[in-house]
């Protein structure tokens, strides 16, 4: 199998990201314990974090910009 050297980029990124600011940070009980965070974490990375790629905006952010030239071009 064959990737991408930005694709495998990208998942290291992601990977070291996860492990700095999740498993290096807390002491887990149970896997359930890890599920919970991790899915928080997730919500907050996708929704509320400036992403490069988007400008240094967040996915919201980026959305409503993008939504809104669209509604200007059609004026």
């Amino acid at each position: 199998m064959h990737f991408k050297v930005e694709s495998t980029s990208y998942v290291e990124r992601f990977n070291r990201t996860y492990r700095d600011e999740v498993l290096n940070m807390y002491v887990f009980k149970t896997l359930s314990e890890v599920r919970a965070i991790t899915e928080e974490w997730i919500d907050q990375y996708n929704e509320e974090r400036p992403h490069d790629a988007l400008e240094d905006l967040t996915p919201f952010e980026y959305r409503e910009a993008h939504l809104q030239r669209e509604y200007s071009s059609l004026d």
